[in-house]
């Protein structure tokens, strides 16, 4: 897949400044779009260093030496093994202006501090997520496999499967301790099971905590890493000043849902439809398939409820908007009560109520119910309910 949509982005983004920053998780497609992006759009010479080849890793141990004859466009793959690196670009973007960075990363800016701290006004970061539905038109396969390209392509639901599992097991046992984080893999990754029966829910520390024997600031570290390798998204509440009592923790989601799926060992299609996390799963892989079609930035998406019941799903403020989306399994979902208090205390241009099924129909005056496959703009796409 050419992914053409985030070539043109990076493409943009060079144009601004001489470092761009590709962030998103492990094997998502970075290092496959970076050379088609070169193929593409880079007329300059070119030199290549994956940081998880152990020559290329032996060869940036004198950076300097190695780096400052070079022109072009310098590629430097896993750069968050090597975060002394930063410093050292921002010598050589200062020193020769025929020289562009580009830098794949498989973990937030966050958890590679140096580079916001060393290249402040010289980079800028794109996040790329897995495949999207726009990118493979197969709604029920990607909502069972996830995005991530090999287990999305796998030949099938078992091959996919086992994919994600090991995907799992090498993510706990070698990229946590890569990024320098000391954390027991074992304990990450009962932390990260629990997450699964929490999805779509507040996160409780104190309650996650007690399970894990840790205190709440443990299992908060926790939720931090699962949510700088982009493995969580940790949903911010959205306050109004509406004098009511406002939920003020976040939600949680896993980004993937395919990676949901091995959590809790679901491989089909069969075996998701019999599962009671169902309409969990199903929210947060609408949840985030709309947030990829808004391209909407972590700061410009949030939930809504009150502790009287009152809900939303997702807020997106956007360009001057402020749209809402529920997000319901069930092909002809009605209009409740918590839906017109959400359209009228948050004051929304429009609320979305999005299904799996086909066909869109009015809902109230702003309150529309539609399936995501009308939503996203794919009439060739079956649904799946």
């Amino acid at each position: 897949m050419l992914r053409q949509y985030h070539q043109n982005a990076i493409a943009a983004l060079f144009r601004v400044n001489p470092v761009v920053a590709i962030l998103g998780p492990r094997q998502c497609g970075k290092t496959t779009l970076s050379k088609a992006y070169i193929k593409a759009f880079s007329d300059l010479s070119v030199h290549y260093f994956d940081l998880e080849n152990p020559m290329d890793l032996r060869r940036l141990e004198q950076p300097m030496s190695q780096l400052s004859d070079l022109r072009g466009l310098i590629v430097i793959d896993e750069i968050q093994r090597r975060p002394d690196l930063f410093p050292v670009l921002r010598v050589l973007v200062d020193e020769h202006q025929s020289r562009q960075f580009l830098v794949l990363g498989s973990a937030s800016r966050e958890l590679i501090q140096q580079s916001s701290e060393t290249l402040a006004g010289r980079i800028s970061y794109y996040e790329l997520p897995p495949f999207s539905f726009e990118e493979t038109h197969d709604l029920q396969k990607l909502w069972v496999r996830g995005g991530f390209p090999r287990s999305y392509l796998a030949t099938d639901d078992h091959n996919s499967l086992l994919w994600r599992i090991d995907y799992i097991r090498t993510f706990l046992e070698q990229d946590i301790p890569a990024l320098g984080l000391r954390v027991p893999s074992a304990q990450l990754g009962r932390f990260w099971m629990m997450l699964a029966h929490m999805h779509g829910n507040i996160f409780n520390a104190s309650e996650l905590g007690r399970s894990l024997g840790v205190v709440h600031t443990t299992t908060k570290q926790y939720l931090d890493i699962l949510t700088g390798t982009f493995m969580i998204r940790e949903l911010t509440p959205w306050y109004e000043n509406l004098g009511k009592r406002q939920v003020k923790s976040p939600k949680i989601y896993f980004r993937d849902s395919g990676i949901l799926h091995a959590q809790l060992q679901m491989a089909t299609y069969t075996n998701l439809l019999a599962h009671p996390k169902l309409g969990a799963s199903w929210e947060g892989f609408a949840l985030e398939a709309i947030i990829q079609y808004h391209h909407a930035a972590p700061q410009e998406v949030y939930f809504w409820a009150t502790q009287s019941g009152a809900e939303l799903d997702l807020l997106i403020l956007k360009a001057g908007k402020r749209l809402g989306f529920e997000f319901k399994f069930n092909d002809a979902p009605g209009i409740t009560k918590s839906m017109r208090i959400a359209f009228t205390d948050l004051k929304l241009d429009q609320l979305t109520v999005l299904h799996p099924g086909k066909g869109v129909y009015q809902l109230a005056e702003g309150i529309v119910a539609m399936g995501v496959i009308d939503y996203l703009g794919d009439d060739t796409a079956q649904a799946i309910i």
